[in-house]
């Protein structure tokens, strides 16, 4: 199953896939959001059937939202690639760099992403998000895929030298609107267990900047679960964002930034396409 979530008529609605293209709803006749789904037992079991008689429209009828628009956590992995850690200079790590973004940070699929004006140094990255359906804390790793409510895309758009001011990346990843999260919600079913093998991309302006597989992931999507759960309670809706594969733009010679006018694509095999313009913040 795949969902979106979407603004129609100034109304937040809910859709899912259909041979046509999408069928929703407006939340007011839900019940809920898609966020409010997740925690409910057969909740997007439930969601769907409701759905699959909904009216059908058009992407184009609507404003996409990213498919999660309230979580609790947004918790980021850093140098969970291999080829990443290596590009980087680092040793492979033993246990994951946790850090946290939030929700003013993201837009939808087909939103700009923001350039600040404090910074000309915005870089893309490809990553896998996964969706928690069912929360916990102490979640045991052969059972956390049991936990995972959905995957989707993420561009972990990253201000590089805010990033780098001091030894903790939280202010360059918590400007607004400079990353991506969308477009569908897309069930555990249509995919490999943890998304293991599959092809992640990033492509500027058609160009292809990044290009790997999920299997190159140094923590997979159980683990990071199990360690996460150790430490907090997870709750329906939290995002873990599961990290970038080389070829950022940092890291290149020369060095490549996303600006004003530029298209940034993130793909993954058998989830989709997200993809925003890049725009430059007004100045105040």
């Amino acid at each position: 199953m795949r969902f979106i979530s979407y603004l129609a008529a100034a109304e937040q609605g809910v859709g899912i896939t259909s041979e046509g293209g999408y069928r929703g709803l407006p939340v007011s006749e839900l019940g809920g959001d898609l966020h409010a789904f997740l925690g409910q037992e057969s909740g997007l079991a439930d969601l769907a059937k409701l759905l699959q008689r909904a009216p059908e429209f058009a992407l184009t009828d609507v404003t996409l939202l990213p498919p999660v628009t309230r979580p609790e956590k947004i918790l980021c992995i850093g140098l969970n690639y291999r080829s990443h850690t290596q590009e980087s200079g680092f040793e492979v790590p033993d246990y994951p760099a946790v850090f946290a973004r939030f929700a003013n940070g993201l837009v939808a699929h087909g939103a700009p992403l923001v350039r600040p004006n404090a910074s000309a140094l915005l870089d893309y990255e490809c990553e896998l998000a996964v969706v928690i359906g069912k929360g916990g804390r102490h979640i045991a790793r052969h059972e956390a895929l049991g936990h995972v409510a959905g995957y989707s895309l993420f561009n972990d758009g990253s201000v590089r030298d805010f990033q780098t001011k001091s030894q903790q990346w939280t202010m360059g990843k918590a400007f607004d609107a400079t990353g991506a999260f969308g477009p569908e919600l897309v069930t555990p079913d249509e995919l490999p267990d943890g998304c293991r093998g599959l092809r992640i991309r990033t492509l500027l302006n058609g160009q292809v900047m990044q290009d790997a597989d999920t299997e190159d992931m140094i923590f997979g999507v159980a683990e990071l679960i199990a360690v996460l759960s150790e430490a907090m309670t997870l709750a329906p809706g939290d995002v873990i964002v599961t990290g970038t594969p080389d070829g950022i733009g940092a890291f290149r010679d020369p060095q490549v930034w996303l600006r004003p006018g530029d298209v940034c694509t993130v793909e993954i095999e058998r989830i989709g396409t997200l993809t925003n313009p890049v725009v430059q913040e007004p100045a105040q």
